[in-house]
């Protein structure tokens, strides 16, 4: 019997449609609104980046009783990075490098810093909307359409869009990955036993992981993120170094060929440019919507802070990881002529220089890479399905069939999972862009508040009688639930000042 759908034709027809949602509409508005938050901020993520550091240990602040309020500003960085860096920062950059060029590199470098400023946007905003629950807080983009633009329509289309997307597409994604990589170090006769394997057995890490809640995620991921880093960062330093007559090099191509004469006769400046700056989005996420579910976990002192907290994600990613991904490759093969797309590019860099052993060392950190990035998807699904209903049955089910996702994705060919997710993403990227875009200019408003309690010298605190006019923000009642046990009426002194000082800011800008 013929089959009723050619999934083959639907892939294609879905790969050119997300094709042009992203090169026509989602890319310009990721690019403009980025310059706009650039220029509007005062080029926060480059003036701020002292304090991105600062505020990344900044100690967690505690109940009455003494236990934290929430996941720390640090454990919140984590979760977010264990999503940004998962197989797309080999994988991806790969695949970037194959498609682009060197030249992709400079391009994604940009994206990363004009990125950076929707990132410290959006993570602002999610902070100052959050909500409370029995584990500390939640939030994100679903959270501040519905309390901001008072739209919570918006929000539960983003919602379900994320859910999609996040934990159970790009998450099968992930385990799938993790499974390809160890069949390479197995043969053939594998093939029937090891995706059972490697899908049990990630489903049961996942399961234990999952099932206790936001806190014991954030002490795994604490754990891994830096753990797979450090790894990853001692591989590619070593390729480097014994390559290192092959720097200078492999540093003027990124720039030339980004800009390079050759590229314009040849009409591919503009698909190295689209190349570069898409793959760095996937990989970072800024302005996405994803990581400021992460960001809204944390206990602060000031959203601002957490903005600042997750532009520094941003660098991590694509500045760190993604950067030595493509100087293992670039300096380990330097005719790129038939390259192969994707992981096989950065295995091969990998393999053709240290030997057969080193292909074991990158099994395990493309699963500790893939794994942290399967428990940071988790928790986004989790934090939009308590958005749209609060039920416990509902949030067990959502636990299962996450779970059932991992262990699917490691057992299925993916292509047509990866083509359809791209695209949904998209949309999801959309939604969000226009969400802070109308809301960006509260977040210049907290951005002043921080800046000037940091010129007199103090911590930032803020409370919601600093912005009364802005409406439907739960959290930040009162000076004793953001900071716990303090002078009050010192605080409250401290805080009529801010307000007036707003207010008086307020009324100059609109004169």
């Amino acid at each position: 019997m013929d089959q009723l759908i050619d999934v083959d034709a639907l892939t294609d027809w879905m790969a050119t449609w997300g094709d042009n949602l992203w090169t026509w509409i989602v890319l310009p508005v990721v690019v403009l609104l980025g310059l706009y938050f650039t220029f509007r901020s005062g080029v926060v993520q480059f003036r701020l980046i002292p304090e991105m550091f600062r505020t990344l240990t900044d100690k967690t602040p505690r109940t009455e009783s003494g236990e934290p309020q929430s996941v720390s500003a640090f454990q919140a960085f984590t979760i977010s990075a264990a999503s940004r860096v998962g197989v797309g920062n080999i994988a991806g950059v790969g695949t970037a490098i194959a498609l682009g060029g060197p030249g992709a590199i400079f391009w994604m470098w940009l994206m990363a810093f004009v990125g950076g400023a929707s990132a410290f946007i959006e993570s602002s905003l999610a902070q100052l909307y959050k909500t409370r629950d029995k584990d500390g807080f939640r939030g994100g983009p679903a959270y501040y359409m519905q309390r901001g633009l008072r739209a919570r329509w918006m929000g539960i289309v983003f919602a379900v869009i994320l859910i999609i997307c996040f934990p159970l597409a790009f998450s099968s994604l992930q385990a799938n990955t993790i499974q390809a990589t160890l069949a390479g170090s197995f043969d053939e006769s594998a093939s029937t036993w090891l995706p059972w394997a490697t899908g049990i057995g990630l489903a049961v890490l996942m399961a234990l992981v999952v099932f206790g809640g936001v806190r014991r995620i954030a002490s795994v991921t604490q754990t891994l993120v830096p753990a797979m880093a450090i790894l990853y960062l001692v591989l590619g330093i070593v390729i480097v170094v014994i390559h290192a007559d092959r720097i200078p090099a492999v540093i003027a191509e990124i720039f030339t060929s980004a800009f390079g004469y050759n590229e314009v006769v040849a009409a591919t400046l503009g698909y190295i440019i689209l190349t570069g700056v898409r793959r760095g989005m996937f990989s970072n996420e800024a302005g996405l919507g994803s990581a400021p579910n992460a960001g809204a976990s944390a206990a602060v002192t000031h959203p601002v802070k957490q903005g600042l907290v997750q532009t520094l994600g941003v660098y991590f990613d694509t500045f760190l990881v993604c950067s030595i991904t493509a100087f293992i490759i670039l300096v380990s093969v330097p005719d790129l002529a038939g390259a192969t797309q994707g992981i096989g590019l950065t295995q091969g860099a990998v393999v053709g220089t240290l030997g057969e052993w080193s292909n074991v060392v990158l099994s395990i950190i493309i699963f500790l890479l893939a794994f942290s990035s399967i428990l940071g998807n988790y928790y986004y699904g989790e934090s939009n399905i308590e958005f749209i209903t609060g039920s416990r049955a509902v949030l067990t089910g959502y636990r299962v069939v996450a779970v059932l996702a991992v262990l699917v994705g490691a057992l299925v060919s993916t292509g047509a999972i990866w083509t359809f997710a791209d695209g949904a993403m998209g949309f999801m990227a959309l939604v969000n862009l226009v969400a802070i875009g109308l809301l960006s200019g509260i977040a210049f408003r907290l951005l002043k508040d921080y800046t000037r309690q940091r010129r007199e010298g103090r911590d930032p605190v803020f409370t919601r009688d600093l912005m009364p006019d802005v409406k439907n923000i739960e959290v930040w009642e009162d000076e004793l639930s953001v900071t716990g046990p303090i002078d009050l009426p010192t605080r409250r002194r401290q805080s009529a000042k801010h307000r007036d000082h707003l207010h008086g800011a307020a009324g100059r800008a609109g004169s």
